[in-house]
């Protein structure tokens, strides 16, 4: 199903497939999803990974995760239905991303690649190191590789021209990209130079068994606006601290209760403090993601203050709790939702209350849909099974295309990155294949043990139960309830 597109005359629709995947047969892959940015962190890119793999394991996929370890939490783990996770022991640098050599990480990657027979390696996020590298050497090894960017960048500062050249030179040569949003296509595809038909469109999507509405819980007599977001200054945590006390003072039956934690907490409680709205304003710090849909059906509206969104999950889990959605008028945000289920502003204090106080008159006056409507609304929108159906697509394209031999790597990266850039780094693609032709010396491919299948058409475990979502397990035990619960390492042991 395509994102919601709007029109230039404002009215909105479907938006054309006609540059996403040509249907093939279906075969069944061997899937590494990378990405630095995995369970226990929690956000938008670890939920999309965990719910795409579990979709992809129901259709008969094999499907692994590769991600750093998360302190005590090293080796291989199990999550809901066998979904098995490599947490590999590299050393995190910024924000949970970790430190990229293109050498250090590639005997761990290869370990994993070979032992569990991956044909198609899929990395996540622009912000991953670990995601680029396993890119650059999922090619030196010739396997086929899908990149899927979830964020948005600018174009002119420092910070932007050198996370755009390095993304010039890792998507250069992999087989396929996938965005949410066609916004954000526009953007990778600017950013990074690319082929347009080499990129596709496939948005988010929220699984609304678990994201059900339940009025009863709003208190009543007064109104609750949720916040629920990283405490970070590009989700516009600012306008946020701008917004509470003006509304506070003009609606005494107004309520704010705020998810999340971040370097930009401080704010909040300063604004909390400064005004006195210690009994209306509630911080309730980092939330687990069984928690979210708790909070959200305490409240009758959510706010989105982003000033920057390639598709904004939080805002479709909002509204599938039947929540009234005020966000703002972002990157690939007015995508995401038709007119009647959101209301967009500006990137400002002003506009941002205008909105809040216009949804806070239809609440007033029931001039709104029952939260029941609009969970129904958004359940037909956008479903995981589809995000996952339209994925495979994408692996069936890339499996019949030619990955590129070392010689044809060296001139796509001279001829795509420019003469001084695409010189070095076809000067580390050299090293790089030369240190896989060293690792395969001293421990050959066919001397390396091969892991046993949790999912695939070989797997030792039944089919995923998504609905409802189980607890993570050790090696041989059943599926409980929670799939983010800590389990200890299994009979695999630690990968070192």
């Amino acid at each position: 199903m395509a994102p919601w597109r709007r029109k230039a005359d404002g009215t909105g629709e479907r938006a054309s497939e006609a540059d996403t995947i040509v249907p093939t047969p279906t075969q069944k892959h061997s899937i590494c999803m990378v990405s630095d940015f995995f369970y226990p962190n929690m956000g938008g890119v670890e939920s999309h990974i965990y719910q795409l793999s579990q979709c992809l394991m129901e259709k008969g996929h094999k499907v692994v995760i590769a991600t750093h370890a998360y302190g005590r939490r090293k080796g291989v783990r199990y999550l809901t239905g066998g979904l098995k996770v490599y947490y590999l022991p590299l050393q995190v640098m910024y924000n949970q991303s970790t430190a990229t050599s293109c050498f250090h990480s590639l005997p761990l990657l290869r370990c994993v690649f070979v032992r569990e027979a991956v044909t198609v390696v899929h990395a996540h996020s622009s912000f991953s190191a670990m995601a680029h590298d396993a890119l650059f050497h999922a090619k030196t090894m010739g396997l086929n590789t899908v990149f899927t960017d979830h964020s948005l960048f600018g174009f002119a500062d420092m910070s932007s021209v050198l996370t755009n050249k390095l993304l010039t030179v890792s998507l250069c040569d992999t087989t396929h990209i996938v965005c949410v949003s066609y916004t954000s296509k526009e953007n990778t595809v600017l950013r990074a130079a690319l082929d347009p038909r080499i990129v596709s469109v496939i948005p988010n999507a929220v699984d609304p068994t678990d994201f059900t509405p339940d009025p009863a819980r709003a208190p009543r007599g007064r109104i609750t606006v949720v916040v629920i977001s990283r405490l970070v200054y590009r989700k516009g945590i600012d306008l946020l601290g701008g917004i509470i006390p003006e509304l506070c003072l003009r609606h005494p039956d107004l309520d704010f209760l705020i998810g999340g934690e971040g370097p930009k907490r401080i704010v909040l409680e300063e604004v909390r403090e400064k005004y006195q709205l210690h009994d209306r304003v509630r911080l309730l710090g980092a939330l687990e993601h069984r928690e979210v849909r708790d909070v959200l059906v305490q409240g009758h509206i959510f706010l989105n203050t982003s000033l920057t969104e390639a598709f904004c999950m939080a805002i479709v889990e909002g509204a599938s709790c039947g929540l009234q959605v005020v966000s703002t008028r972002v990157g690939g945000i007015p995508e995401v939702l038709p007119d009647d289920l959101i209301l967009l502003c500006d990137p400002t204090v002003r506009s941002l209350s205008d909105g809040l106080e216009a949804v806070i008159g239809r609440l007033r006056r029931g001039a709104v849909a029952s939260p029941a409507a609009v969970h129904a609304r958004v359940r037909s929108l956008y479903t995981w099974r589809d995000v996952a159906e339209r994925t495979e697509k994408v692996y069936d394209r890339v499996c019949v295309e030619e990955v590129l031999p070392l010689a044809g790597r060296l001139l796509r990266l001279r001829d795509h990155c420019g003469g001084v850039a695409g010189s070095i780094f076809a000067f580390v693609a050299v090293l790089n294949f030369l240190f896989l032709l060293l690792l395969r010396w001293l421990v050959p491919d066919q001397g390396m043990d091969r892991a046993l299948d949790a999912s695939g058409p070989q797997a030792l475990w039944g089919p995923p139960q998504r609905d409802p979502p189980a607890e993570e397990a050790g090696e041989g035990s059943q599926p409980q309830r929670d799939p983010w619960s800590d389990g200890a390492p299994t009979a695999e042991g630690p990968l070192v």
